[in-house]
């Protein structure tokens, strides 16, 4: 169950400064969810565009690495070995 598995945030994260976004120098991956119901799926599509990353759609909700957690494990998979 995925609230068994992630744990809370620490809220002093959300205070420091960002001073260098690593989507603008280093390679990223999206698994798209395109039935999402929390996330707009065209959303989805302009943050992955913007991050120039390698989309992978999936016909799936918001949990995609729940109902699909072979395509997300693929999706990890390649991006490690392509980093």
């Amino acid at each position: 169950m995925l609230s068994a598995e992630q744990g809370a945030t620490f809220a002093g994260t959300l205070d420091q400064p960002v001073s260098q976004v690593a989507w603008r120098s280093k390679p990223s991956w999206y698994v798209l969810a395109e039935n999402d119901q929390m996330i707009a799926p065209e959303l989805q599509r302009s943050m992955s565009a913007r991050m120039n990353a390698h989309v992978v759609p999936v016909r799936s909700s918001h949990v995609v690495m729940i109902s699909h957690p072979e395509v997300v494990t693929a999706v990890i998979l390649e991006a490690a070995l392509r980093r």
